[in-house]
């Protein structure tokens, strides 16, 4: 049986194409806001990360009415290291619109989600947007998107999709690129008529996949997904059982049920087949389980999620510092945090580390990681964090390690100097595409090749490179590939920087820490141009003579320090490094903070050798 009054759509596209400013017109233009409604920019992207990036990181539902039609719509993440939300969420929608920058064009991200929803057999819809842009290239870009759906094997159907033409700022669509947009009225037309109707069966057993768990502190874990067959009601007794592990099979009440209306939800008593719903009450479902029927319970297939590529240890901060700026420390609240995240996110792993404080936690990629590191420190944590290391595994007896897709846009003068630093890393140039005056490179790399990089590509392209990645599969390992350039200096002692002793380290290289702040003992403080770690005493002070007192700094001129974000500590450290997040500060230290010890372990390693 369809559903003509309903349709279910995704979002999909590369990061800052523009689907969360789309949404945001889609919802306002329908009638969802009151006239006289305060409503913020990019409402979906709720978090505060998320608005300070410009980038959505969790897949969030809204649902909007035209005419006699409900919309629901998933605005899921364009960016890679967040791929595993996006994976699931395609099982809840039977379209997706396709939506790509009118002067970018197809870009890696845009071929990962397209990839997911092709082989699916979902609708399609494909938006140019952006199309107001003065540097917008229509012409070649409808051809790079009809060339990505040849490359990715899309049926003919899918092939002769619908393409309609909008500015997301202007809130305009058209179904030409010559003619100009009044409102969004076409694209509700476009999806009304071309995405399939959820089908389902309301006379069958209740079947629903439960495709992503939020949480709230007052009901505890709540599911999302779309009824498949059935009708499900508030206070209905349910099976949860799961097509990956037959011996799951418990009982649970649904006690409430919501409907997605706008960027809210609304509580009803019951849904029927096509729905996407959210409910509370099953304290132990998992993303992934069945919600089915007592009597005939049946299990749903869940699409498998792509395997984490990315560890990092996370361990107690004891460092002299410790609870100092934050309030939840000890290895007791970071697991249970931890634990706690992976209800949420499907692509995070966490197991005990080597010792009792700490833990090992394994993601799709830096990015991944450093927003669950930012989130957690925002919420009063504090804790110490490994170097980033990939995850390799054996096939027939040879060592494998993940791979990257790179594609890269750069101003033509800068190629040069990115192809030498890539050609180190292990990269092998795949394609060169000329784009006016830049130039788009795309490589297959080591995904360690990427470690510490994106800094360094800022450096050599000026600020002026883009650069994008996606994951590749695994390839046989390609040996070692070069570490940091420099080493650090190093505090030698726990104390205040002060002018004196930090314009005598300056000249040893660039600093991380200006005057007044507090530094310890084995705190990294600043990089040396050298390939050696340099311990300096930052807070050592000009004694008093009997010519001038000991406060007289004058002609003491100090370079401004480098102020390092958290990916830029993460990337610049080195195997015996650590970084220590505060609620208040990022510190980058060594493992060993006692000089003497580490000189030991040092001449050790180097006998070893």
């Amino acid at each position: 049986m369809q559903r003509e009054d309903l349709r279910n759509i995704a979002i999909i596209a590369h990061v800052d194409h523009g689907k969360t400013t789309l949404v945001d017109e889609m919802l306002a233009q329908s009638g969802t806001f009151r006239e006289n409604q305060q409503v913020a920019e990019r409402i979906l992207d709720s978090g505060d990360i998320e608005r300070e990036r410009g980038i959505t990181i969790l897949a969030k539902n809204a649902g909007l009415h035209y005419k006699d039609v409900k919309i629901n719509i998933v605005d899921t993440p364009g960016h890679a290291d967040f791929g595993g939300e996006v994976e699931r969420v395609l099982k809840m929608v039977n379209g997706v619109l396709l939506l790509v920058d009118a002067a970018e064009g197809c870009m890696p991200q845009t071929r990962f989600v397209l990839q997911k929803a092709l082989a699916q057999q979902l609708s399609l819809v494909i938006v140019v947007n952006k199309v107001d842009r003065p540097d917008a290239r229509i012409k070649e870009v409808i051809d790079e998107i009809l060339q990505l759906l040849m490359d990715l094997g899309a049926t003919d159907e899918q092939f002769d999709a619908p393409m309609v033409f909008t500015s997301g700022r202007e809130g305009t669509a058209s179904y030409s690129p010559e003619e100009p947009g009044q409102d969004l009225r076409p694209l509700y037309e476009t999806i009304i008529e071309y995405v399939k109707p959820p089908q389902g069966d309301p006379d069958a057993p209740l079947a629903m996949l439960a495709s992503s768990i939020d949480y709230n502190d007052y009901v505890g874990r709540i599911g999302i997904g779309r009824v498949e067959n059935g009708v499900i009601r508030q206070n209905m007794d349910v099976a949860i059982v799961d097509a990956n592990d037959p011996s799951l099979q418990k009982k649970a009440r649904v006690t409430a049920l919501y409907s997605f209306e706008g960027v809210g939800r609304a509580q009803v008593e019951g849904a029927r087949a096509g729905d996407i719903v959210a409910f509370s009450g099953l304290s132990d479902i998992q993303i992934g389980n069945t919600v089915t029927s007592v009597e005939s319970p049946v299990a749903l297939p869940f699409l498998k999620i792509n395997e984490p590529t990315v560890e990092m240890t996370f361990s107690v901060n004891d460092s002299p510092f410790a609870g100092k700026e934050g309030n939840l420390l000890t290895s007791r609240q970071i697991g249970e945090r931890l634990h706690k995240e992976t209800l949420r996110d499907v692509a995070l792993r966490v197991s005990d580390g080597e010792t009792t404080e700490s833990f090992c936690v394994m993601g799709r990629g830096e990015m991944h990681l450093a927003i669950l590191i930012e989130t957690m420190r925002r919420e009063g944590f504090e804790f110490l964090v490994g170097a980033p290391r990939v995850l390799t595994k054996e096939e027939n007896g040879t060592k494998m390690e993940p791979m990257e897709q790179l594609v890269i846009d750069v101003p033509s003068e800068y190629q040069g100097a990115v192809m030498q630093k890539i050609g180190q890393r292990q990269g092998e140039l795949l394609q060169m595409v000329p784009l006016e005056n830049r130039m788009r490179l795309e490589f297959l790399i080591p995904s360690r090749g990427l470690f510490g990089y994106r800094s360094e590509f800022l450096t050599d392209t000026h600020g002026e490179g883009v650069l994008n990645t996606i994951s590749a599969g695994f390839a046989p390992w390609k040996g070692e590939l070069p570490g940091r350039q420099g080493g650090s200096l190093v505090s030698y002692e726990t104390g205040e920087a002060v002018t004196y002793g930090l314009y005598s380290a300056q000249q040893r290289g660039r600093l991380f820490v200006g005057p007044g702040e507090a530094v310890y003992a084995g705190m990294v403080v600043g990089l040396s141009p050298k390939n050696e770690d340099i311990t300096v005493n930052v807070c050592k002070r000009k004694h008093q003579t009997n010519v001038r007192a000991s406060g007289s700094d004058d002609a003491l001129r100090l370079t401004p320090k480098s102020i390092m974000s958290l990916e830029d500590s993460l990337e610049f450290l080195a195997a015996d490094e650590l970084v220590e997040v505060t609620p208040k500060s990022i510190r980058i230290r060594k493992r060993v903070l006692n000089h003497e010890q580490r000189m030991k372990e040092a001449k050790k390693e180097e006998k070893d050798r």
